[in-house]
């Protein structure tokens, strides 16, 4: 890993010699919420965030995508939709918002490669921020990561004071940055133990802890407790916690058709929703919200775990801040821990 110091007054040019061979997102406010948008400039840019209300997921896996145009009738043909594969850089992004992508990366190239996310997953460069100021409800830590984790960005910025403390974590790394040698200076053995300090003051501000020390097994234990019944009473079903999770990827496929053309439409569903499982026949699998709000504890905590050896959480706290019933996922996985099966 090659570490450097990038000093503050230089972050602007930074930026603009990112933006001369990619196209850049960056965190942007707009009306007192922040989210990741594309840039013209630099001081387009807000790094005085704790982290987006609403995750860069849609970066890779876009709210609502086009797949496939079609013409139908008898002389229908198929127009593949056109994948966008300009190099790009999501800059400011979290290491838990980075880490999710990690996640989704096992969904869209296990069993069947997705060419929509991998193109625009290949050629993306993730520029992270580091927390230093971590929002009251972030439990990254009770997660295996840190709020100044490198592990899955390409480089890291962690302001130090006077200078941004850089790591370059990857290949795409040390190619984003070869051209800015006049900006960078090498890191010196102290900046690194501020790196270090800023890290470990972040890390102890986060008072929050989630248990998860053999939930996998605990929730096979606990399937038709009543618990999920008492979590289910408080729920309203409205999906905020599942829209702004940067790790659910339920998905609704559509064609939606004129009289001459059509197209083949990717949109994101909700698995909260009853719709969602509602089968043509009539036929619901989960027609209780408790079976809904049970699945998604299920699906974060023991199946994925079950599939991929990680939990399907970052510890963002997003479902936490915007829930109106204020359900919290902390409480819930570790007082499902403590349930008497």
């Amino acid at each position: 890993m090659e570490k450097f110091v990038l000093p503050k007054d230089k972050l602007t040019a930074f930026i603009n010699e990112i933006s001369k061979k990619y196209k850049v997102f960056a965190p942007v406010e707009n009306k007192d919420v922040i989210s990741f948008k594309q840039i013209k400039k630099p001081s387009e840019i807000n790094l005085g965030f704790s982290n987006s209300k609403v995750p860069p997921k849609e970066l890779m896996f876009g709210q609502t995508e086009t797949l496939f145009k079609f013409t139908p009738g008898t002389k229908g043909k198929i127009d593949p939709a056109e994948i966008p594969d300009k190099k790009t850089v999501i800059f400011g992004i979290r290491p838990c918002d980075a880490k999710s992508y990690a996640i989704l990366d096992h969904v869209f190239k296990d069993e069947y490669e997705d060419p929509y996310y991998l193109t625009k997953r290949n050629n993306t460069v993730l520029v992270g921020l580091s927390c230093t100021q971590p929002a009251v409800n972030c439990f990254c830590t009770s997660l295996d990561d840190s709020p100044a984790s490198a592990k899955h960005v390409d480089i890291l910025l962690t302001d130090i004071g006077d200078n941004y403390f850089v790591e370059v974590n990857s290949d795409k790394g040390k190619q984003l940055t070869k051209t800015m040698k006049t900006l960078l200076k090498p890191a010196t053995e102290g900046d690194g133990k501020k790196k270090k300090t800023v890290e470990k003051k972040a890390a102890e501000t986060i008072t929050r802890a989630q248990k998860t020390d053999g939930i996998v097994d605990k929730l096979d234990d606990i399937f038709e407790n009543s618990f999920w019944k008492n979590i289910a009473m408080r729920c309203l079903g409205c999906g905020t916690c599942t829209y702004l999770c940067p790790t659910c990827h339920c998905f609704d496929i559509q064609d939606e058709t004129t009289l001459t053309k059509g197209a083949r439409i990717r949109v994101w569903d909700n698995c909260m929703h009853a719709e969602y499982t509602l089968q043509a026949s009539g036929y619901n699998p989960r027609p209780e919200r408790t079976n809904r709000v049970r699945n998604r504890v299920y699906h974060k905590y023991n199946y994925y775990p079950k599939n991929y050896d990680i939990i399907a959480c970052v510890g963002c706290g997003r479902c936490i801040d915007n829930c109106p019933v204020d359900i919290d996922i902390i409480d819930v996985v570790t007082s499902a821990g403590e349930v008497k099966a």
